[in-house]
């Protein structure tokens, strides 16, 4: 397995592609469509002798244009089998549009959400702007699911739905070779996994404004964390810029990220008073800019959603939420493996 390192500048930073190489040719990802990501990603495969049209297969994480943006360029000249989630292949084949696309969903979930008209107007400007240019050519898209096994060249990939970031990320859980194995004697041994952007080696995944179609976001994201602390993985090969060399230990520290963020809501509807979403969002994170403006509410959403459920607050017609109780628990709402893991 060879990784290829690939410039990003409008998400989360260097994509990573990883190839498999020998009797099929086989892709994790495919970077975003812009032509100096094509010429840095046709670069890093010609040092291995493979082009665009030798590659077979295209495993995609998940549906976001900076992993599959190239993936129909990629098959029209192979033909290549691309595969990706059920829940995620709608958005890449052009059966259905992400929020990312779609005007009439912006402005009902912005009005939803409180987003006030000037940064609105900003964000609506950058994602016209970026998404003419990272759309990508039309993908004929293999779906797949959970437990689903795939072999390449000898090495076993068992599809992990691990939803929460997308409805459809997955992780490709492998058997690694035995250089890269770790030392640890409490994993299985020698078991790793592509991760995307479930869980990263820098930033913590967005949830909440990344995809708006998940159902309890946060909810989802938690019972994904807890699987992946579950599973034992030796390492994980993100996204984005490095390996994680302790998987396990990094779910628990972004789930105890995501317990901090949900201090922070309730601490902030109960000595500021009740709010909307875009002001818990302004309170958590102050200004923002291009992507941010969605990803910011999307995730004061989420944390607030997550607290509705729970019947710690309430939401009233007009979209505000108040505390329902004085000082809530918030730990109790985080029972959690990943929580509880000493990793």
């Amino acid at each position: 397995m060879q990784r290829i390192q690939l410039g990003n500048t409008v998400f989360e930073g260097e994509n990573d592609v990883y190839l498999f190489d020998g009797d099929t040719t086989a892709l994790i990802d495919t970077g975003v469509s812009l032509p100096s990501v094509r010429e840095e990603l046709q670069s890093g495969l010609a040092e291995l002798g493979i082009s665009f049209g030798d590659v077979d297969e295209i495993f995609l994480t998940h549906w976001h244009p900076d992993h599959s943006g190239l993936a129909g360029e990629i098959q029209a000249a192979s033909g290549a089998t691309v595969r990706i989630h059920e829940a995620d292949a709608p958005l890449i084949d052009g059966s259905q549009r992400s929020l990312l696309e779609d005007p009439a969903a912006q402005r009902a979930q912005f009005d939803d959400w409180g987003m006030p008209e000037e940064p609105r107007a900003e964000l609506q400007a950058f994602l016209g702007n970026v998404m003419e240019d990272l759309r990508g050519e039309p993908v004929d898209t293999t779906p797949i699911s959970d437990g689903e096994t795939f072999v390449v060249n000898g090495t076993e990939l068992s599809v992990v739905h691990l939803p929460g970031h997308t409805a459809g990320s997955v992780a490709y859980e492998f058997e690694a070779e035995e250089d890269r194995l770790s030392e640890r004697a409490d994993r299985p041994p020698g078991r790793e996994a592509f991760v995307g952007d479930v869980i990263l080696p820098e930033y913590t995944p967005n949830v909440g404004g990344a995809d708006t179609r998940v159902e309890d976001p946060l909810g989802t994201y938690v019972e994904s964390l807890d699987s992946i602390v579950e599973r034992g993985w030796n390492r994980a090969w993100p996204g984005h810029r490095y390996p994680i060399d302790d998987p396990p230990a990094r779910a628990a520290t972004i789930l105890e990220h995501h317990r901090r963020r949900t201090q922070r809501v309730v601490d902030s509807l109960e000595e500021e008073g009740p709010a909307d979403v875009w002001t818990v969002s302004a309170r958590l994170f102050g200004d923002l800019e291009n992507i941010h403006i969605l990803h910011g509410p999307g995730e004061a959403s989420a944390h607030l959603d997550h607290l509705q459920r729970a019947g710690v607050v309430d939401r009233n017609d007009d979209g505000v939420y108040a505390l329902c109780e004085e000082s809530p628990d918030v730990d109790a709402l985080f029972p959690s493996p990943a929580r509880r893991s000493n990793v």
